[in-house]
């Protein structure tokens, strides 16, 4: 029977004859009929079951191949979380630079301001998609608008105008208004997994109408 390279199998492939390997040895088999069932070299077993009795188990398990996680990286564990820190935190804008949001060229000035480490694009991508910072489009706000006395409104006010409707039989009626406009534009910025917020004086050509419901 024609033997196989076991390297050349995948991992679980591979994991599997080993154990089948030790199990049949530890029967009784010899190594020349280990080698005929599992159609691997003999010497290959050999050195598997003696490994096995010097070490135990832990010396057949197939260990991860490859360079190790976050080995070769440019820049450090702490490197890392300031530029995410600052990503997070701040606006390209507040830190003089000229971009509004955080692409990708953006964050690349960011680690050279930083660091003095020149990094290309397609780099820095990939340590924002590792850092599960995805592209987001701002959701686009007024600056004069305050969530806080919207609540308010909402929780105080609002349930004794609700009540006096009810007590008169009157209908309250919503208005609400719809701008459009010839420039519309949307830009994306890496932000950590939800949707940012880009302030805006909303000094544009636009037409507004108003529904009422």
């Amino acid at each position: 029977m024609k033997k196989i390279d076991a390297r050349k199998l995948p991992t679980e492939a591979q994991q599997q004859i080993r154990n089948q390997a030790i199990r049949l040895k530890k029967s009784g088999k010899t190594y020349d009929e280990v080698s005929d069932i599992t159609s691997v070299h003999k010497s290959t077993i050999v050195r598997w079951y003696k490994a096995y009795q010097l070490k135990g188990t832990k010396a057949i398990q197939i260990k991860k191949r490859g360079r190790r996680s976050g080995s070769c990286r440019t820049l450090t564990v702490e490197m890392e979380r300031q530029i995410q820190k600052t990503i997070y935190e701040k606006c390209p804008d507040q830190l003089k630079f000229p971009f509004a949001l955080w692409t990708r060229k953006a964050v690349r000035q960011l680690i050279t301001h930083f660091y003095s480490v020149e990094m290309p694009v397609r780099t820095v991508g990939e340590y924002l998609k590792r850092w599960g910072f995805t592209p987001q489009r701002p959701l686009r706000r007024a600056y004069k608008q305050s969530p806080k006395a919207i609540k308010k409104w909402l929780n105080t006010k609002y349930p004794s105008i609700a009540s006096r409707a009810r007590n008169e039989g009157a209908e309250i009626h919503w208005g609400d208004e719809t701008g459009l406009c010839n420039d519309s534009y949307y830009g994306r910025s890496y932000a950590p997994g939800r949707t940012c917020t880009d302030t805006s004086l909303g000094h544009r050509i636009s037409f507004r109408v108003v529904n009422q419901m």
